[in-house]
């Protein structure tokens, strides 16, 4: 396994600040590390590494604390975000609501604001979050470095291209900022949230130190995204990992996103329903907890259970052939309904892998991140940006 550090970007600072963008990764990728620990890794003696912390605290950009007592020796403290330090804005808007938050520089998103239902209007929700997201900036303005969003959807640049379940099309992401006061012009960021799930899982959960690490998260729909030492594969356009819309599926049925056989229409509630005989349900992913709730389920249901599982396992094993990852981590409803029927998840799984895999294929690993990923990939999307070189020099000069 690779330790995986994200390198920021080159910039016109001194070797001061590269120092500073490794000691706040040290931070963020390993809670609770103390000083001692964080100047062996930077290979940094007692005197170096107090020095670089004194500064921290005067820029503002770390602080510590006692670390607890771990026998003899002498007393070490822990290193935390500095509570006057930089701050993003984490923006989650998921199928069934959205979510506004800030994250300091460990990236552990605090929310602000939960709201459990969408409308569907797509400029009436917007202008709900951009007047909360104003809100929230409004409470530290002066340390709000980024605003970072998370879209249940295809994404392209700062717009919303498609969200199939209601209905949305090409919708323009930038009104989340418009409520901003004037003269306030912070970095947008938005991605997909299957890949900013992956990205979550890389750096601070199931696979953190592993890479290639393919992601695959189940909400309405399947979507995942590669990640690279660290770094999720975008695309040219910011829309790649959209892998529900692979032809994994029966490819004589359309998919709303325009497609024919796309294998999001095997793998999800509305497959369930369909099996049941139920109508679509409005809510696909709410309809498969319950079903998956069932403490006695009948044969009708485990059999529509196990045709998920074959799908999914079936896909991934497309994938794997494909991307020929270290280690697959699901997400969401993934790791549920490959619970729900291991063994033809796993048959189909070890099926659909090339020969030479089958001996050694990569582990399937449950992720750690649960419902919060998106919004924490979100949050660690944001403090990257915040933490290159150019974006701390932004900080000390402001």
């Amino acid at each position: 396994m690779m330790a995986l550090v994200s390198v920021p970007t080159q910039g016109p600072a001194t070797a001061g600040l590269h120092s500073a963008a490794r000691l706040i990764d040290l931070v963020r990728t390993r809670p609770e590390i103390t000083r001692a620990e964080a100047a062996q890794e930077l290979g940094m003696g007692s005197g170096a590494a107090t020095g670089l912390m004194k500064r921290m605290r005067r820029d503002e950009l770390l602080d510590e604390t006692p670390a607890p007592a771990r026998g003899r020796g002498r007393p070490t403290t822990v290193l935390r975000p500095h509570p006057d330090g930089p701050l993003v804005i984490a923006v989650e808007l998921s199928p069934t609501g959205w979510r506004v938050a800030t994250a300091a520089l460990d990236g552990d998103p605090t929310v602000h604001v939960d709201t459990p239902r969408l409308g569907s209007d797509p400029q009436e929700v917007l202008a709900a979050m951009a007047g909360a997201i104003a809100a929230v900036h409004g409470s530290s303005p002066d340390r709000v470095r980024a605003i970072s969003v998370s879209v249940a959807g295809t994404v392209s640049d700062q717009r919303l291209v498609q969200f199939t379940r209601r209905g949305w099309m090409d919708v323009d992401l930038s009104a989340l900022t418009a409520d901003l006061p004037p003269g306030i012009d912070l970095p947008l960021l938005v991605d997909n949230d299957a890949t900013l799930a992956g990205l979550a899982e890389a750096r601070i959960g199931t696979a953190t130190g592993v890479s290639p690490v393919l992601h695959l998260i189940i909400t309405v729909g399947i979507g995942g995204a590669l990640i690279v030492d660290g770094v999720p594969a975008r695309g040219a356009r910011g829309s790649a990992g959209e892998y529900g819309h692979m032809p994994f599926g029966d490819l004589t049925r359309r998919c709303p996103c325009g497609a024919y056989g796309c294998w999001d229409l095997t793998v999800d509630g509305r497959t369930l329903a369909a099996r049941l005989g139920d109508p679509d349900p409005d809510d696909p992913r709410s309809y498969a907890y319950r079903v998956l709730a069932q403490s006695d389920r009948n044969p009708a249901t485990q059999s529509a259970l196990a045709d998920v599982a074959a799908s999914l396992g079936r896909g991934i094993a497309g994938l794997v052939n494909m991307h020929d990852p270290e280690v697959v981590t699901l997400g969401g409803l993934a790791a549920p309904l490959r619970a729900a029927e291991p063994e033809r998840f796993l048959a189909a799984y070890e099926s659909g892998l090339m020969s030479f895999r089958k001996a050694a294929p990569p582990p399937i690993m449950d992720g750690t991140l649960g419902e919060d990923g998106p919004l924490r990939g979100a949050a660690l999307n944001g403090i990257d940006l915040v933490t290159t070189i150019d974006g701390l020099a932004g900080w000390l000069d402001r």
